[in-house]
């Protein structure tokens, strides 16, 4: 009896819609006001000391291992509804007591990388699109096919840089290796390239071969904290990279940057940010990103600035990010049954939640993602003085 009444009243509390509620002894309670837009069945009772510690780390759990299930409704849009009650267990500091211990030296770095990007390239061709980047598209129209995306973003980080012909560039956290090589291929820069990630690494060798591409490209399976100090380049992106290094190396990350950006170079760092400061999903700490950590907006600035660099340019992605979480979700299901044949079904169920969740997030205003053009010296002192430079 205690059991129930602390669901009722969790779940009373936990969204902004009205639902429909089936428990594990066959019981049915409605919730909120008006027709039911989604139907929960909770088909065993998950321990109340596992959701008091950490309720998003029990409820995604129990999706995955089925004893939830969800009718009527996405989880993107379940998912957005618990964002948008503030008093939902993703918003109570009571539901969130405890996180996973996470490490970020350089070995526990590179383990946590591999975790997540060493799942296998086949796993990744199957949804990405051929490109092989996993980072927010950019939708310059709503026709654009998820490679359109891909490569709209590239060409607009790289644009932003202003790059001149036979300039460096270093990708730091460089994935797949589409946006440096496309720098060496298309803007004539020579570039370099650093991963954490075998499988990342040998990809970007191929490509580097087939292209013929061995006198401008170089790839390096090396932690950004290990470049030799007296290397420098014109130029630095890195894209989805920051979210990985942790709150405590956040100062070192943008030193790093700063250290190898040469005198008035030009950086293009690019991230999931919070506009309303810094976060960890107990969650998506455990099961998806080890060692993840979003930074707040005002939090990365600070870094920039006290490491001698400056802002000439911010740009929000939010939207862009939303819909490109979507779109890859819409992709893996439609591989479902050929992923569900490399691991299993609850591998399938944890990153449907995962990309949903993610699309969730990003609709509703709760993670952003920033694009941040930073000068090493004055503002913008090597840039054009407009922004219609990025654009043309």
């Amino acid at each position: 009896m205690l059991e129930k009444t602390f669901y009722s009243e969790f779940i009373k509390h936990s969204f902004n819609i009205p639902l429909k509620v089936t428990y594990w002894d066959g019981s049915t309670k409605t919730y909120g006001e008006g027709e039911p837009k989604a139907h929960i069945t909770i088909h065993k009772a998950i321990p109340i000391k596992d959701i008091t510690n950490n309720a998003s780390i029990a409820l995604g759990e129990a999706y995955m291992d089925g004893v939830i299930t969800i009718e009527g409704i996405s989880l993107e849009d379940l998912v957005a509804a618990a964002y948008l009650d503030t008093s939902s267990f993703l918003h109570n500091k009571k539901f969130i007591k405890w996180l996973p211990k996470s490490s970020h030296s350089e070995a526990a770095s590179k383990k946590d990388v591999q975790k997540h990007y060493d799942i296998g390239n086949e796993f990744y061709k199957i949804w990405l699109d051929k490109t092989m980047t996993y980072s927010c598209g950019y939708w310059e129209s709503p026709e654009d096919s998820l490679y359109d995306a891909q490569m709209n973003k590239v060409h607009h980080i790289i644009k932003k840089l202003n790059p001149q012909p036979g300039g460096t560039l270093l990708d730091i956290g460089c994935g797949w290796g589409t946006l440096m090589l496309i720098a060496a291929k298309e803007y004539d820069l020579k570039v370099t390239g650093v991963t954490l990630s075998q499988e990342q690494c040998d990809y970007v060798n191929e490509q580097i071969k087939k292209y013929g591409l061995e006198d401008v490209a170089e790839v390096r399976l090396q932690d950004y904290r290990e470049l030799p100090k007296s290397e420098k380049w014109d130029y630095i992106t890195s894209v989805g990279m920051f979210e990985h290094v942790g709150k405590e190396n956040l100062d070192e990350y943008f030193k790093v940057v700063s250290d190898h950006l040469a005198q008035n170079g030009n950086a293009l760092i690019h991230g999931i940010t919070r506009q309303q400061g810094g976060a960890i999903n107990g969650w998506l700490n455990k099961w998806i990103f080890p060692g993840g950590y979003i930074p707040g907006l005002t939090e990365n600035l600070d870094h920039i600035i006290d490491n001698g660099m400056q802002i000439y340019d911010l740009e929000s992605l939010r939207r862009h990010y939303q819909k490109t979480t979507e779109t890859w979700d819409k992709s893996f299901n439609a591989h479902r049954k050929e992923i569900e044949n490399m691991f299993d079904e609850r591998f399938c169920r944890m990153w449907d939640l995962y990309l949903q969740a993610c699309a969730a997030s990003f609709k509703v205003g709760n993670i952003d993602v920033m694009q941040y053009l930073i000068s090493k010296g004055p503002a913008g002192a090597s840039l054009p003085m407009t922004r219609d430079y990025m654009y043309k």
